[in-house]
């Protein structure tokens, strides 16, 4: 192990209950030990990866958040006994580890429930929102501390809760922490002042508006987190240790929007000198430890970070709050473990908390410990797989039911929570096959990775002089460091497996090929705008390659990767503008509201232009001609012209049998279906 990392594997004490070391695996949605949107239960998935977790040398596990009164079906968690009878044999296999474990608890999400198109319906329909209540009681479940506009859609605004209702929630932390405790669970942590859930939009004053007990004052405005500790440690006896979730800093301007990072603003939220009085306070009333980041969900990118946000992009406000008060600060937000281990021995902070690269590689401590940092697979950030609710102008929650249903998966890595589905099948000795991969891409090293493992013989025919396809060219912007990671990762896989590899070989007829199975993996094209002089312009891929540009840059395209590139042009100090057809920016399934909002957010806050409804019809020397919807055309000078507005897909097609596709050959996708359908073809043979 790297010396500079020992102060990570030293022992602390929450409470009196003592941590192996100052690794804390942080909770996320789908990690949850009862179930996330669904009826409460001991979940299997769930305890197979908390357990590879534990196995594999983290300090403090915190499964994902587990709310009182569950969404669906309207259980409270402390009725159902058989679960928590399991729960105890799981605990007993978690200490056997070394590994302590609390469970993450809240009282809900109030104006920051993701709503989605078929909830509006149920809540807007006066039939369906009586018949729903007792599947779905949205009246209840985004009830606030005041009246208050929902975080995804006008449609289903927040009520304000009773008093009564509080209580019956402070009550139902006591009953549950007690039965937690009864099946040998090491503590509870409070996802309370954090995040701009429930509790939270209690404690700041843009969202609580209430002239009662639990309104107005600072004591008042805290008080349902105070009484929840209060009531735990009464339940359970002040030794049983309760951790809160907290945002340091709100870092929000207002409802819906976040303030990015060097922008200043007018904060509406808590403030860091609230913050401190806060802990201190909240501490009196019991709390032993404070797992800290910042945000709310109107800022959301400091809960979740995105790659835009810098690494350790929290630890500013929580180094200043550890000053302040003497119990124990875990400090969260993409956190890098060197970074941690010297805040550790600088007792700038107490432990570091992790989350998403654990789905991407739960044995990444580990691999730590024995030294084998090129062996963890990277987290990228990308939420493709883990956290993919996507938020644009006129939409609510864009996402699957089975991505709202089971989170916590990985893009990078397709066996995160689904054991059932994605696991390595060694084959019979008398069924090994060789198989030829066309294109030496994220998918064609991810196919040939599995079918290595599986014991099959995979060959890449790649036609460039390097692996990677356009993954290679994704990251290249500056601050793409987690895509290069991922590629090394690759690469190093490739090497250690020992995969046989054609480069500089392309492949035009499958015939030429003599193999078992062909998998083609040869990727998209990106499309040109068929307008007149669309030659006087490159497209994305011939700007990440390298191609120069000069000051003033029109970009064809507000998706994903059109607003990226405004956003590396703004960090190389050029003036780009947008032009996109839709009424708004990255207005598409699959980007998490956490990405896609940072960068509508930093390229209003850096004044680049944007022109929403607007499509390209012709590209001149030094200006190109647009047209509104309605039908208006006008002139903008450019010194370039840079087109983002998507790609076609490009397979080699065959009429051989025995041929699989996968990636954006099959269909264009993102990086989550380019790796799972290698995945599940190299599985198929």
């Amino acid at each position: 192990m790297n010396k500079r990392l020992e102060p990570l594997f030293t022992p602390w004490n929450i409470g009196d209950v003592k941590i192996k070391n100052r690794i804390v695996m942080t909770s996320m949605g789908g990690t949850s030990i009862f179930g996330w949107m669904e009826k409460n239960h001991f979940d299997i998935e769930a305890s197979k990866f908390l357990l590879t977790v534990a196995k594999n040398n983290v300090g403090l596990i915190l499964p994902g958040i587990q709310p009182i009164y569950n969404p669906m079906f309207g259980q409270w968690l402390y009725k159902n006994k058989g679960m928590y009878k399991k729960l105890k044999k799981f605990m007993e296999e978690v200490h056997k580890t070394g590994a302590k474990m609390f469970v993450q608890l809240t009282a809900g999400f109030g104006r920051s429930f993701a709503i989605n198109e078929m909830m509006e319906k149920l809540y807007s329909n006066k039939v369906l929102n009586v018949l729903s209540k007792p599947v779905m009681n949205l009246d209840k479940i985004t009830a606030s501390c005041s009246p208050l506009p929902n975080r995804w859609s006008d449609k289903v605004p927040s009520r304000e809760l009773k008093a009564e209702e509080i209580e019956e929630y402070i009550k139902a932390f006591g009953k549950t922490a007690v039965l937690l405790k009864e099946a040998g669970v090491d503590g509870v942590e409070v996802h309370a002042v954090h995040e701009g859930y429930l509790i939270d939009q209690f404690t700041t004053k843009y969202t609580n508006h209430r002239k009662d007990a639990y309104g107005g004052s600072f004591e008042n405005r805290y008080r349902f987190p105070a009484e929840i500790v209060k009531e735990i440690k009464k339940q359970c006896g002040k030794r049983f240790p309760v951790s809160l979730r907290f945002s340091v800093v709100s870092k929000t301007k207002g409802f819906r929007q976040g303030a990015v990072p060097g922008e200043e603003y007018t904060e509406v939220g808590r403030d860091l000198s609230e913050a401190i009085l806060a802990a201190k306070y909240l501490s009196q009333c019991g709390y032993d430890m404070f797992n800290c980041d910042n945000g709310t969900y109107d800022a959301w990118y400091y809960a979740h970070p995105p790659i835009y946000m810098n690494e350790n992009c929290n630890i500013e406000e929580v180094e200043q709050l550890r000053k302040a008060i003497d119990t124990p600060v875990v400090s969260a937000g993409r956190m890098d473990p060197f970074f941690a281990a010297d805040k550790i021995k600088e007792k700038s902070i107490d432990a570091v908390g992790i989350a998403r690269p654990f789905l991407a590689d739960p044995m990444w401590v580990s691999k730590l410990i024995d030294g084998k940092e090129k062996d963890i697979r990277p987290c990228i950030c990308c939420h493709n797989g883990c956290f993919n609710m996507a938020h644009y102008n006129g939409v609510a929650n864009d996402q699957d039911l089975s991505d709202a249903l089971h989170m916590a998966r990985c893009a990078v890595n397709p066996e995160t929570m689904q054991s059932d589905k994605h696991y390595i099948k060694v084959a019979e000795k008398n069924k090994v096959k060789k198989v030829a991969i066309i294109g030496g891409g994220i998918g064609g090293m991810e196919a040939a990775r599995v079918l290595k493992l599986r014991g099959h013989i995979p060959v890449i025919y790649e036609k460039s002089d390097h692996l990677g396809g356009v993954f290679k060219e994704a990251g290249n912007a500056s601050f793409k460091g987690k895509l290069r990671e991922l590629l090394l990762w690759y690469l190093n896989e490739m090497k250690k497996m020992k995969i046989q590899i054609h480069l500089n070989r392309e492949v035009k007829d499958l015939n030429d090929i003599d193999a078992d199975y062909y998998i083609v993996a040869t990727g998209s094209k990106p499309i040109l705008p068929p307008v007149l002089g669309n030659e006087r312009g490159m497209d994305a891929l011939d700007y990440l390659k390298g191609r120069e540009v000069k000051e003033k840059v029109a970009i064809i395209g507000g998706g994903l990767t059109g607003c990226e590139i405004a956003y590396e042009l703004v960090l190389e100090g050029k003036k780009p503008f947008i032009v996109e057809m839709k009424n708004d920016l990255i207005a598409q399934k699959g980007v998490c509201l956490a990405n896609s909002s940072y960068l509508r957010e930093y390229l209003a806050f850096k004044n680049v232009p944007v022109y929403l409804n607007t499509t390209l019809k012709r590209v001149y020397d030094g200006k190109i001609e647009c047209t509104n919807k309605d039908g208006d055309s006008f002139f903008f000078d450019c010194d370039n012209v840079i087109y983002a507005i998507g790609y076609k897909k490009a397979p080699l097609m065959s009429d051989k049998k025995n041929v699989f596709y996968v990636g954006d050959c099959q269909s264009v996708g993102n990086l989550r279906t380019v790796t799972w359908s290698a995945y599940e073809a190299a599985m198929k043979i």
